[in-house]
């Protein structure tokens, strides 16, 4: 079994459950830990109930994990929800002086601080997350000096005073644990690569400043607008314009102006931000002119469950825009698949110039994770594609949507000498003159719609296929899409244990789908079961529409929260024993 651990941390929301969070997750890099964090959070300023779990050890961390080794809850209303959780070995670290805990399980063992005897000589109070992340470290095996640095870091702006005091008070907190509190039996261990802490939608946008993206703009919409904030906070470094728009409608607009003028743009939204950039996206397909859009997914319909996630939005980003027309969507698999999927999918987009979208979800996009930080490459290749971008002796007589065999065409960018055309979003002839003014020609109407769509070929062409890892004859074969990817491959280990065989295939590009090499893949598989974080199936149905491929099973989940690999391991026995075709798990931590 491999080594792990898990940090659990809740309270209202106010209380500062980040914090502490933050600490735990920078300690554990610094040590070279692989680290996965998932913070359930309710859609209020204050109050409600915040719960955060941070699962770390020296192996490839993949999910948030099953179980919690540690639990520090910050009010009565945490400990009463999740005591009962806690199995034989695992610790609470509280505050003795205002929480008082029910009966724990067999085994757990019960450690309450006194905070204010821990206080006392402080002017002004720490607080009492402070003294429980020191105490629980203590337990850990983690020397004191790591979190001191953290802590000198984190309140440097304050004054020394303030830095003293809170370091003074964790000292004390420290020591009464090492004193008091049994240590964890496992000690953390410490490695020589230290790892670089992100979050989704950073690695997000730090995928468009590789890819050489000069404009960005957002409307904030939760659980999007960690993209807007890195921007916002590295655009001058980085060289990129970045706008805050009064709409979606507006945002979409813009980004596609941006790139006519022939910039890299790209903006992000969540699902009902989406819905309002559709005929944007039919605009950007007609004048052939690429752009990026993100779609972080919530929980829908309509607003929603702004704090929660789902992979709902999929049949959404395969119809948005009306008409047909050539596009890219992609389903980043973890977060430094964030990172690297932006440089990707602008290469693609800027060769065959039509729109992309990147299909993502709160689960990764808010989700904390560590990267070795030699995987954030910077200087990525960058394919403009046919970008015009100085006279070349041509006058006249640039026809901006020339047919060719490829379906691409010559781009210039505007106000180029001799490159004078007309951008036009009505049906148009080669040099952008609508076919509409005098007489609809259906021939040129034809002609046009076909040359567009010909860049589908080569998309796919451009695009890898997805591969099964794992046997080809084992006992079961899980599709999974997107977010799915870690908490699978864990289940599969957990299923291994169990004496099952599995093996697993992933889908990262939605369009192109390669369902002909999909349907390769799964040719002989004993009993295919599809892991979908919605609640009809919607990558089930789009595979069934383009293959006639029916999965054995269906494991799906939309009560918010994502799923764990307990859920999976379960439904897989239950499904193989004949039990059940669909299996819906229940997230246990929020009940």
């Amino acid at each position: 079994m491999r080594h792990t651990f898990a940090v659990s941390i809740g309270g209202a929301a106010g209380q500062g459950v980040a914090t502490p969070g933050n600490i735990f997750a920078r300690i554990f890099a610094r040590r070279g830990l692989s680290v996965q964090a998932y913070n359930a959070y309710q859609s209020i300023i204050r109050g409600g109930h915040t719960f955060l779990t941070i699962r770390t050890g020296p192996d490839e961390i993949k999910s948030f994990g099953d179980k919690i080794d540690l639990l520090i809850p910050l009010n009565q209303d945490t400990i009463d929800r999740h005591l009962n959780l806690l199995g034989a070995g695992a610790a609470v670290v509280y505050n003795g002086d205002t929480i008082k805990p029910g009966k724990a399980a067999d085994g757990v063992r019960l450690c309450p601080l006194p905070v204010s005897q821990l206080n006392s000589n402080s002017r002004n109070k720490v607080e009492q997350n402070t003294l429980c992340v020191a105490a629980g470290l203590s337990m850990m095996g983690v020397g004191f000096q790591s979190l001191a640095e953290v802590l000198t870091q984190q309140f440097k702006k304050k004054g020394d005073a303030v830095v003293n005091e809170n370091v003074e008070s964790a000292r004390s907190a420290y020591q009464y644990a090492t004193e008091h509190f049994e240590p964890f039996p496992r000690p953390l261990p410490m490695t020589e690569k230290p790892q670089a802490v992100l979050t989704g939608n950073m690695a997000l946008a730090m995928g468009g400043a590789a890819a050489g993206v000069k404009f960005y703009c957002a409307y904030p919409m939760s659980p999007s607008t960690g993209v807007l904030h890195w921007m916002a906070s590295h655009a001058r470094k980085s060289g990129i314009m970045v706008r805050q728009v009064e709409d979606e409608i507006g945002v979409v607009n813009m980004a596609i102006g941006a790139a006519q003028a022939g910039c890299r743009a790209m903006c992000a939204t969540s699902g009902g931000g989406f819905a309002l950039m559709t005929e944007g996206l039919g605009m950007a397909a007609m004048i052939e002119t690429p752009m990026v859009v993100i779609d972080v997914q919530r929980a829908g319909p309509s607003t929603g469950v702004p704090t929660k996630t789902e992979q709902g939005d999929l049949w959404q980003m395969l119809g948005a825009g009306h008409g047909d027309y050539p596009r890219a969507i992609a389903t980043p698999t973890d977060i430094l698949d964030c990172f690297k999927i932006i440089p990707e999918i602008f290469n693609l987009v800027d060769k065959f110039q039509c729109p992309g979208i990147v299909l993502t979800d709160l689960l990764l996009s808010e989700g904390t994770g560590s990267v070795d930080p030699k995987e954030l490459n910077f200087n990525v290749p960058i394919d403009r594609g046919e970008l015009i971008t100085a006279p070349d002796g041509v006058s006249g007589n640039y026809k901006r949507y020339l047919i060719t065999e490829s379906g691409i065409s010559p781009r210039a960018i505007p106000g180029i000498p001799g490159y004078t055309h007309t951008v036009a979003t009505d049906e148009h002839q080669e040099d952008g003159v609508l076919i509409s003014d005098e007489f609809t020609n259906p021939v040129k109407r034809r002609e046009m719609m076909e040359k567009r769509q010909r860049k589908v070929q080569g998309i796919e062409a451009a695009v890898p296929p997805p591969k099964l890892v794992g046997p080809r004859n084992a006992d079961v074969t899980l599709i999974g899409w997107g977010s799915t990817k870690g908490v699978i491959e864990e289940a599969i280990e957990l299923l291994a244990d169990a004496g099952i065989t599995a093996s697993h295939l992933q889908i990262r590009w939605m369009v192109p789908l390669h369902g002909d090499a999909i349907l390769d893949e799964l040719r002989g598989a004993k009993h295919t079961i599809m892991v979908e974080n919605n609640f009809s199936g919607q990558f089930a149905r789009y595979l069934r529409g383009e293959t006639s491929f029916v999965a054995d099973g269906h494991i799906r989940k939309y009560d918010g929260e994502p799923f764990m690999p307990h859920h999976i391991v379960e439904a897989i026995k239950e499904q193989l024993a004949g039990k059940t075709k669909l299996s819906v798990p229940m997230h246990e931590i929020m009940v």
